[in-house]
């Protein structure tokens, strides 16, 4: 995609309406995508996220305009105060997050052609190694001017030049909206790997827990099993030395 859109912008004659990204932000409304869990056993995988958008979102002076994917997560950014005009369902598979995608994706489209100047972000978690994770966000709308420079010098992988077919206003709006897609795809992609590993840490440290446990438990039965031979023995003992003493 950014291949193709890179050949679309050196054909072009009028560059795309983009804005900088240091002023973005500032005047404009913001819309928001964060990506939460439904399911257990994840720490604090929602309430990480959730401040971060929450942090992210308070430092621009616009309105902000947030569609929350995860009850968990509704429920948090609805307790900070924030505008939320939509809830999606957390994919439970990867075949479910196309679906996804494509209705956040109608959303911001029809938010666009009722005239709504904002921009669009999305928030969620990444899987770093060792099974951890960090909160993020990417902005997707609208295009920055520096991102366009990095792809009209984006080195074309042969010789043979590319070709704009069917129209270069048509073909580049055609790869950004699928460049979009791919970018909510990933997105929710890892957000779902985040999910797993913090489920994966949280099951370790409870198995952990529970052989702590298993362990102290153990020792305390041997304590009192050790307590009652001894008291056994001393009862044995003493009526021994009773029946001694009287013979």
């Amino acid at each position: 995609m950014e291949l193709g859109l890179a050949a679309c912008f050196r054909q072009s004659a009028v560059p795309l309406p983009m804005r900088d990204e240091e002023r973005l932000g500032q005047t404009e409304a913001i819309s928001a995508i964060v990506f939460g869990s439904d399911q257990g056993l994840v720490g604090q995988f929602n309430d990480v996220i959730a401040d971060y958008a929450i942090t992210t979102l308070a430092a621009f002076y616009g309105k902000s305009r947030v569609w929350a994917v995860g009850e968990r997560v509704y429920a948090r950014l609805a307790d900070a105060g924030l505008q939320l005009v939509g809830l999606l369902p957390v994919p439970n598979s990867i075949q479910a997050i196309i679906p996804l995608v494509a209705q956040v994706q109608i959303a911001s489209e029809t938010e666009a052609a009722n005239g709504a100047n904002s921009s669009l972000w999305v928030f969620h978690n990444r899987p770093l190694s060792g099974a951890l994770y960090e909160p993020t966000r990417q902005r997707l709308l609208p295009l920055d001017k520096q991102w366009q420079q990095d792809l009209l010098h984006t080195p074309w992988p042969t010789t043979n030049l590319p070709e704009i077919v069917g129209g270069n206003s048509r073909t580049t709006r055609a790869l950004i909206r699928e460049f979009l897609f791919i970018s909510l795809f990933r997105a929710c992609a890892e957000s779902l790997a985040s999910e797993n590993a913090s489920r994966l840490v949280a099951m370790e440290r409870a198995d952990k827990n529970i052989s702590e446990l298993l362990e102290q438990l153990h020792g305390t039965f041997h304590q009192l099993r050790q307590g009652d031979i001894d008291e056994e023995l001393f009862d044995v003992i003493s009526g021994f030395e009773a029946l001694a003493g009287t013979r």
